[in-house]
């Protein structure tokens, strides 16, 4: 039984790793997003840090215009990469979670 759970502790540990490894992946994976009609695309990275943001010049000229784009655009643009982070660390979490019996969180 000790043996046991020294070797869960060691799985989880060498998890824990991993997942630690696939976060600082995350921050190379990029996710891009445009409003509907092309006039702004944000890249961010698929731990949601912001990377580039272009935009049509017209969009300089309405302040209201731009606030509206910048807010749908972002927020389409991290919910994307959101749901990358975490089917990716689901992932990395799942195959290493050792079987508990009653704890089938990651399937």
């Amino acid at each position: 039984m000790f043996g046991d759970m020294m070797n869960m502790m060691g799985k989880l540990k060498e998890t824990q790793k991993k997942v630690e490894e696939t976060k600082k992946r995350l921050d190379t994976v990029l996710v891009d997003e445009s409003s509907n009609d092309g006039k702004l695309k944000i890249t961010l990275t698929a731990n949601r840090t912001i990377k580039s943001i272009e935009m049509a010049d017209e969009l300089l000229e309405d302040k209201e215009q731009l606030e509206d784009y910048l807010i749908l655009t972002l927020n389409k643009a991290i919910e994307k990469a959101t749901k990358v982070n975490e089917a990716e660390l689901a992932a990395v979490a799942k195959e290493g979670m050792p079987n508990i019996p009653g704890m089938d969180l990651f399937k």
